[in-house]
């Protein structure tokens, strides 16, 4: 089902409104699970395929509208939920409308890998949270932040 799901967000409403992100973001933002039979029988690089295959249908889409802008389809796996999300915005790699910190690849196999290899879909272990001790210690100084791997493609007219 996730390959199914991944295509079908090519075929999705498309809103490029570089004035209204707000409006990009709830119109172009997606969501995909997989079930247990899913992520131990698909492998990453059919992902990782069906993932190109819904940029290409994109961008094509983008250019048919006519929009001349740039556009960026890109795709991250949410630990925290369990899910793979993708969304397409009018703006560049370096521009992503995260508050976190994240790092733009144009390599989506470690993004399919980990979603893929997640056993506890939403489930995030105590080991890998900071414990009390280390966050009072963290205060003093400036926190560690991790940043998480974004995958993405662009599909604007203008790069």
């Amino acid at each position: 089902m996730l390959l199914t799901w991944i295509a079908e967000v090519a075929d999705e409403p498309l809103v490029l409104e570089p004035t209204d992100r707000r409006m990009e973001w709830e119109t172009n933002s997606w969501s995909l699970g997989a079930a247990d039979e899913d992520r131990s029988s698909l492998s990453v690089a059919e992902v990782v395929a069906a993932f190109e295959r819904t940029a290409a249908v994109i961008q094509e889409r983008i250019r048919d509208l006519g929009f001349s802008g740039v556009a960026t389809f890109y795709v991250w796996h949410d630990r925290q939920a369990g899910q793979l999300r993708c969304a397409t915005g009018s703006l560049p790699p370096d521009a992503l409308p995260f508050s976190g910190t994240y790092v733009a690849s144009d390599d989506l196999g470690p993004v399919g890998e980990g979603f893929l290899a997640d056993r506890e879909p939403g489930f995030i272990a105590w080991s890998d949270l900071d414990d009390a001790q280390n966050l009072s210690e963290q205060t003093a100084t400036e926190p560690e932040i991790r940043p998480f791997v974004v995958w993405v493609s662009s599909v604007g007219a203008s790069r």
